[in-house]
């Protein structure tokens, strides 16, 4: 009798043992890479500041266009908005560089595929090539963003002033060029260049 009320004890105790969920710890290797594979907590960047291949594969800062008004132009060539953009914003760049505006296109795609598609494109304005870095670049803006195109407007002085979805038309070209001329010339404060693109 003894004996098995000794067993009905134990077998009570495994019964309530099982049940207590137990961690099993993570090897340190393996937890190094899980918290590795993390994304950072975005921060919204004011003085957007990175380099990416062109290209031909050379490496380009974008301080390289410091002190003039910058069109950051996101874009891939499977996109056929992107693709409607390109021949706009080649006219602009026409007719607008010599007042201090400078578009950059920023393709969000493989390097051979931009090389070849520039072939056709003939691009009058600088193309820097970036897959996965392309897209931090444009999350830097803070802006969350489901899909291509997308533009970042970047002031004279390095600032971000603005960023926009979607396929741009002349209108707002149109309007981008008055903001930020009128910045430029302290016409209007920072705030009242975010505000007026914020209507674009």
């Amino acid at each position: 009798m003894f004996v098995a009320a000794l067993v009905a004890m134990m077998a009570g105790a495994l019964f309530y043992a099982a049940r207590i969920p137990v961690q099993t710890p993570v090897p340190a290797a393996q937890a190094t890479t899980q918290t590795a594979a993390l994304p950072a907590a975005l921060e919204v960047v004011t003085h957007p500041s990175f380099a990416l291949p062109d290209i031909s594969g050379t490496s380009r800062d974008f301080s390289e266009w410091d002190g003039k008004n910058r069109i950051l132009n996101f874009w891939a060539t499977w996109c056929a908005p992107c693709r409607r953009e390109i021949p706009l914003l080649k006219t602009f760049q026409d007719e607008h560089s010599a007042n201090g505006f400078q578009v950059i296109g920023i393709a969000v795609d493989y390097q051979e595929a931009v090389a070849n598609y520039a072939e056709a494109a003939e691009f009058n304005y600088p193309v820097l090539v970036g897959e996965q870095d392309a897209m931090a670049v444009a999350e830097s803006s803070g802006i969350q963003f489901v899909g291509l195109p997308f533009t970042m407007f970047v002031a004279s002085d390095g600032e971000l002033i603005g960023a926009y979805i979607g396929e741009l038309h002349q209108p707002q070209l149109e309007t981008i060029v008055d903001v930020m001329t009128r910045l430029d010339r302290a016409e209007i404060s920072k705030e009242g260049a975010r505000a007026a693109l914020d209507q674009l």
